[in-house]
């Protein structure tokens, strides 16, 4: 059976179902073939947007992340 072919939202580039990065949310898709280009439509996302619409969403994702740096910081303290 052959696989989907999926293309790229930033660079146009054609690649098969269960390669790259494949992100949904409410009814729209996106599909990247790589890392670099994901990071490349989240800057531009980031750059358009206006930041009172994103800033709620942005403060808790960076908690997020700051609580499980946390975590793993404490979770590898040598104890003596």
């Amino acid at each position: 059976m052959a696989k989907r072919l999926y293309e790229c939202v930033v660079c146009g580039r054609k690649f098969p179902e269960g390669q790259g990065i494949v992100i949904s949310k409410g009814n729209t898709v996106l599909y990247f073939h790589s890392s670099r280009c994901a990071a490349r439509f989240l800057r531009a996302l980031l750059e358009n947007s206006e930041s009172t619409c994103i800033e709620k969403s942005l403060g808790e994702t960076l908690e997020q992340f700051q609580k499980a740096i946390e975590r793993k910081r404490k979770s590898s303290r040598k104890v003596i």
